[in-house]
């Protein structure tokens, strides 16, 4: 079965927790993080996600509604897109 990936990026002030709370919050959900990076850029926290919720428990709005409102209690900006749109997106 093909998979079917995400691309997550969460931006904010850097504090302890993030990487673990994002993780576990895609961990209870039954996501795999396929490729992860992350940066300190001055004192901001720069995450970039590729993650495959072809076995998840809940449907794409699920998940992003779900991180954004996790995003918005530590601060931070979450925004999801699906892999053919941000293909789409960035076609020559």
């Amino acid at each position: 079965m093909a998979k079917k990936l995400l691309f997550i990026t969460v931006i904010g002030k850097d504090r302890k927790g993030i990487v673990a709370r994002i993780s576990n919050l895609l961990f209870k959900k039954n996501i795999n993080i396929e490729d992860i990076s992350q940066k300190i850029i001055r004192k901001y926290f720069v995450m970039a996600m590729l993650v495959d919720i072809k076995e998840a428990n809940c449907d794409m709005e699920k998940i992003s509604k779900d991180l954004q409102a996790l995003g918005k209690e530590m601060g931070l900006i979450v925004q999801v897109q699906h892999e053919n749109i941000f293909k789409m997106m960035h076609r020559i």
